[in-house]
């Protein structure tokens, strides 16, 4: 629900079909708080096994990935990250390729900036 000056709801519905994200340059109308190009926010919930196996980079944006529970494992070109631990996060730069597999039931936090359109592209092998 909103005012215009503030804003509540469930980030889990909200983000249902936009793969999670429920804050960022993807909302409409644009004069909804959550409608910015400033950040764009995740509530990711996956079942085990769900992946994202195809490289991927953010041309412009850096990432912040952060494990609400479960545990979450992160590819990057020159090392592996394994998120176990509630709180354990990873900070990436833009132009740096990834890729994502939820080894258990899991629940990720996912902050993006800026949110610009089209900015995550694939990376061929």
């Amino acid at each position: 629900m909103t005012n215009n000056k503030v804003v509540f709801g469930n980030a889990a519905v909200e983000g249902a079909n936009r793969w999670g994200w429920f804050l960022g340059h993807f909302i409409t109308p644009v004069d909804d708080l959550r409608s910015t190009e400033v950040l764009e926010v995740k509530w990711g919930v996956h079942k085990a096994g769900d992946s994202r196996t195809q490289w991927a980079v953010n041309d412009q944006a850096a990432t912040l990935s952060i494990l609400i529970n479960g545990q979450f494992r992160l590819q990057f070109e020159e090392q592996e990250i394994v998120l176990a631990r509630e709180g354990d996060y990873v900070l990436w730069s833009a132009g740096v390729p990834h890729y994502w597999i939820a080894e258990s039931d899991c629940t990720i936090l996912t902050v993006r900036w800026p949110s610009k359109s089209g900015d995550s592209v694939a990376v061929s092998s």
